[in-house]
């Protein structure tokens, strides 16, 4: 339940963006994150700033070019955005943040059980797909091609 204490405590009014990460926040991912290369040229961008850029464009729905100006350039955000997403990164990001949530909350790491509600569970609807045909009154399920009659052939 959201008291004036919590509103306060979860504030992101003296961020920059709504997106950026806090302090807290970002002492939480920041051994998930990449760090600085070993041998090479070192990262001219802080991973905070391009966790950020990715977020604002993730929380936006906002295209990549449309980035502000404050941001790393549209390219470096989209090359990490692709490094994140094919190492699985975010996918572990979230699983750490539900294991430590599930922790605080005084649950076990992970679940025991899981309960599938049928209405929740999507399916397809019942005598098949449905079409739109101009010439008919009402709209009527279409037959399968081996229903109508043509032959198939099966090339080796």
């Amino acid at each position: 339940m959201w008291t004036p204490a919590t509103r306060q405590q979860h504030s992101r009014k003296n961020l920059r963006y709504e997106t950026d990460l806090t302090d807290e926040e970002c002492a939480i991912l920041a051994p998930l994150l990449p760090g600085s290369p070993a041998r090479g040229r070192p990262h001219k961008w802080e991973m905070r700033e391009i966790a950020n850029a990715i977020f604002y464009v993730l929380r936006g729905g906002i295209a990549w070019s449309l980035l502000p100006r404050e941001f790393p350039p549209k390219s470096t955000v989209f090359h990490w955005f692709s490094v994140f997403r094919d190492t699985c990164l975010l996918e572990k990001i979230n699983h750490a943040l539900v294991i430590a949530d599930r922790e605080r909350a005084g649950r076990e790491a992970s679940p025991s059980a899981a309960i599938l509600d049928s209405q929740s569970v999507k399916t397809t609807e019942s005598g098949g797909p449905r079409g739109y045909d101009a010439g008919k009154s009402a709209p009527r399920r279409r037959a399968s091609p081996m229903e109508e009659g043509s032959i198939q052939t099966v090339v080796d």
